[in-house]
């Protein structure tokens, strides 16, 4: 009786996920209904948002660079000047970093790894929906550290014909002296507006801007990026509010990128850019459609197998496929899962892995009544004896993913950002598929047949 009640109770909590998923999944659709005292503008389209955003989830699949189009640039991180032991902090920082680039660049979900083999390392950066390589090539591959420069006393006398040169000397000024780099205008002492970056100082910076604005009034202040110059103006007076303009005939998109990259501060080593390469919508488009399509002729020949096959259970092998394809899809919106090619190929893999269960189960069944049991007696013998082959395939499965997807990062296994894709959604859809066909259909016989399992 205690098993009957467990498996009714497994029943209804399988039909409340089943509900849930159905929910989340509802595209959005206008109705503007009035309803007694409340307006229903429209069903759908739902977000989760959690402890004012913490977890927040706008229910969409993230496509990857594949799918969606965009940029993928390689990049090696020179670690030459570092000692082993700081590898790991100094990559992990690099990537955090670059996320902060990317993501103040407007673009959600951006697909940033660090792939290791045989201590060889690359940081790939997958950004979809940019169309401008060059930009994001300017945006990522940059350093982006900031330095002021003084100009040296120069020389009292110059031979004839020699033409002067400006030498700067490094300040005790630097980038962690900026509090934050601003896009905006700067008006000169004509009215004329042109694109700059503004800097504003630490209150310990702009001390040190004061200083060195009134030290040295009548010389040049230089102020680089990565080495490169950008303006050095002649100090004219002290500047004592902690503000300064980069000016130089920037675009808005110049400046607006700069910014960026001096908010989120310089790259911890420097990084070489190893290939770039730009994925066109229209590609990503024409290879999910044949992905869909392949998906959906697999699907069909997996429904009329179990039909030719097991014809009085093949209402068992639909319910199954269609839960687990709502469950599935809710789990990749929550995690989430940046749907790419190779895991599209995962997905479509795991539904066959989920109708093999039952049909191990259904097959287990059909030898007991063979051997001249009854047909309760043949269900319950069936599930108990084809649940060992199904956990132990299963969790083989498992462990293949586990190694594909590689999360420890050891240096002799490949881990690139495709092949992790497909061990996702594979091991993912092993463990829902584990689910859905073995103790879904389980509680579905229990609470329909009523037969002890």
């Amino acid at each position: 009786m205690d098993s009957l009640i467990n498996h009714i109770k497994n029943f209804w909590l399988f039909v409340f996920v089943i509900v849930i998923s159905i929910v989340l999944n509802l595209p959005k659709i206008d109705i503007n209904k009035q309803i007694g005292p409340y307006k229903i503008n429209y069903i759908g389209g739902y977000e989760i948002n959690f402890n004012n955003g913490k977890f927040y989830r706008d229910m969409s699949l993230k496509k990857g660079l594949d799918i969606a189009g965009g940029v993928r640039v390689v990049l090696e991180p020179d670690l030459s000047n570092l000692p082993p032991v700081e590898h790991k902090e100094a990559l992990n920082s690099l990537k955090r970093i670059l996320e902060i680039r990317v993501n103040k660049f407007g673009i959600n979900e951006p697909n940033i790894s660090v792939i290791n083999f045989k201590n060889n390392y690359k940081v790939y950066v997958e950004i979809p929906g940019v169309k401008d390589v060059d930009r994001a090539l300017s945006l990522v591959g940059q350093t982006a550290k900031l330095s002021f420069k003084i100009e040296k006393e120069p020389p009292k006398e110059l031979k004839e014909g020699q033409i002067y040169i400006p030498q700067f000397e490094e300040t005790n000024l630097t980038s962690s002296d900026v509090s934050k780099a601003v896009p905006d205008f700067y008006v000169d002492q004509t009215g004329k507006r042109e694109p700059s970056i503004k800097l504003v100082f630490t209150p310990e910076g702009a001390k040190k801007f004061a200083k060195i604005t009134r030290e040295n009034i009548g010389r040049r202040l230089a102020i680089y990026l990565d080495n490169q110059i950008l303006i050095a103006p002649v100090i004219n007076t002290e500047i004592p509010t902690g503000d300064a303009y980069i000016t130089g005939q920037f675009t808005i998109e110049q400046v607006k990128d700069m910014a960026i990259q001096i908010n989120s501060g310089a790259l911890p080593v420097p990084v070489k850019v190893v290939s770039q390469t730009r994925v066109g919508p229209s590609v990503g488009s024409k290879a999910i459609k044949q992905s869909v399509l392949g998906g959906i002729i697999g699907i069909l020949l997996v429904i009329l197998f179990m039909l030719l096959n097991y014809p009085k259970l093949f209402h068992l092998s639909v319910i199954n496929l269609v839960v687990y394809g709502l469950i599935t899809i809710t789990v990749y919106k929550l995690l989430p899962v940046t749907l790419t090619l190779p895991g599209v190929a995962g997905l479509i893999l795991s539904i066959g892995m989920a109708e093999d269960s039952n049909i191990l189960i259904f097959e287990k069944i059909n030898d007991e009544i063979k051997n001249g049991l009854s047909k309760k007696e043949a269900l319950e013998k069936g599930f108990k004896g084809a649940w060992s082959s199904i956990r132990d395939a299963n969790i083989a499965s498992l462990i293949i993913a586990f190694i594909l997807f590689n999360p420890f990062e050891w240096g002799f296994l490949l881990n690139s950002g495709p092949v992790r894709g497909f061990a996702v959604t594979l091991g993912l859809g092993i463990i829902i598929s584990l689910y859905t066909s073995v103790f879904l259909i389980r509680s579905i016989f229990k609470y329909f047949y009523k037969i002890k399992l």
